[in-house]
């Protein structure tokens, strides 16, 4: 596919424009290297201290971004290179002869030990299990259309895939390949621990940008999202008013986790981690004898593990391999995923609401992205100001929820077509 892009290009004459902007970057590219030698660690200071303004004075996500921030300002402060107070050795997780178990056991600090739950993949899958816990899956139960918006809402992981492989083909410096191109696609799905599940596993140079533009993307939905539900909407769509859901029993609901599991086990086994875990998490929620466990995972658990993840990925981003092109180019299509996924799911629901003549409104697509409940609040809030009367919020915790699924159904595709 790239191949026949860069042909039809060089067949318009777009090729020598190209060319000529490939050799700008590549001049551009010496310098911003020899720049960031020199003022990286001061600038990633500076930039972890932005970040702890957003999270603590913005509320910017903040209880994932300030642990984050402040794992990435530890990590770059000047210390001698034989220190004992070092608490982090990438050099350990990236090298060629894989995982230094050794090394991290006699001379890792504090968060290289930490860090083994994320090289491992242990710390996405208990935030799978604590967010099942406090998921209610009956507004999907109720509408079952509301998957197809949260699948719809996944565009944005697959446009950007393509997108990393083809501007990797265009601009000197970025060298994604599918693995890399698969992790920074997934930031689309707008879920941190699944972006970071990923990452860990196909492109774990690539974890800090990744991570970091994950989860600031996610604070931003409320920024990103509205006027791209404006821009695909009008203002008579904005004020439909939905039916109330039907009850949904608890039969239905004891059902549900066991069934989607089976499910995704028979077609996308290597989602079944996180899926499971989730679904793990919501049967226990739902069947009520198990309290002491619920309270442990949706409390204690997901605390004590948010924080463990959060500094310990924080703490990744060096000036070496933080400040670089590519990070630059994951920022640029992480906004971009984001874009397209919340287009996607409005677009398709505005299919829906022409198909069933008028019943949906075309603005609780928006919350197929994962980023649960905050999308549904967003929907929840455009649709209020166009319509004070109109209360949507249940009716986009349906694709909200489906966006979840689908978002870690996204990541085991991936991972069955690149990890093996």
């Amino acid at each position: 596919m790239i191949e026949g892009l860069l042909s039809f290009l060089s067949r318009t004459g777009v090729a020598a424009l190209i060319e000529n902007a490939k050799l700008g970057i590549a001049a551009a590219s010496s310098g911003f290297d020899s720049l960031i030698s020199v003022i990286g660690t001061p600038l990633m200071i500076v930039i972890a201290c932005l970040l702890l303004y957003l999270a603590i004075v913005k509320q910017f996500e903040p209880l994932l971004l300030l642990p984050i921030a402040f794992g990435m300002l530890l990590s770059n402060l000047p210390m001698f290179a034989n220190s004992s107070a070092i608490m982090m050795h990438p050099e350990y997780f990236n090298s060629a002869d894989g995982l230094q178990m050794g090394e991290i056991i006699k001379h890792g600090g504090l968060l290289d030990l930490l860090y083994l739950g994320v090289k491992l993949g242990i710390y996405p899958p208990l935030i799978f299990l604590g967010i099942g816990v406090m998921t209610d899956f009956g507004p999907l139960i109720a509408n079952p259309k509301s998957i197809i918006l949260g699948a719809a809402a996944q565009l944005g992981v697959f446009t950007t895939f393509l997108g990393a492989l083809v501007l990797s083909a265009l601009i000197p410096g970025i060298n994604f390949g599918v693995n890399e191109a698969a992790s920074i696609g997934i930031i689309g799905g707008a879920d941190g621990p699944t972006a970071i599940y990923v990452t860990k596993t196909l492109a774990p140079e690539l974890l800090p940008a990744i991570a970091i533009a994950a989860y600031s993307y996610m604070a931003l939905i409320p920024v990103i999202q509205p006027p791209i539900m404006k821009l695909f909407t009008t203002k008579k769509e904005r004020q439909i008013v939905m039916e109330q859901l039907r009850p949904v029993s608890k039969t239905e609901k004891l059902v549900f986790p066991v069934i989607v599991t089976i499910v995704v086990a028979l077609i996308v086994p290597d989602a079944v981690t996180l899926v499971g875990m989730l679904m793990l998490g919501n049967l226990a929620k739902e069947s009520g004898v198990v309290d002491r466990l619920i309270d442990t995972a949706q409390n204690s658990l997901m605390n004590i593990i948010t924080i463990f993840l959060g500094i310990t990925v924080g703490a990744t981003a060096k000036a070496e391999t933080f400040l670089t092109v590519e990070t630059l180019g994951i920022v640029v299509l992480g906004l971009i995923a984001f874009c397209f996924s919340t287009a996607g799911g409005v677009i398709l629901g505005k299919i829906m609401c022409k198909l069933t003549g008028g019943k949906i409104n075309p603005l609780i697509g928006s919350a197929g992205v994962s980023a649960v409940p905050m999308a549904a609040r967003v929907a929840q809030s455009v649709g209020q100001k166009e319509n004070p009367s109109n209360f949507l919020l249940m009716h986009a915790m349906g694709p909200n929820v489906a966006g979840v699924i689908g978002s870690a159904v996204a990541a085991g595709v991936f991972l069955s077509l690149f990890a093996h």
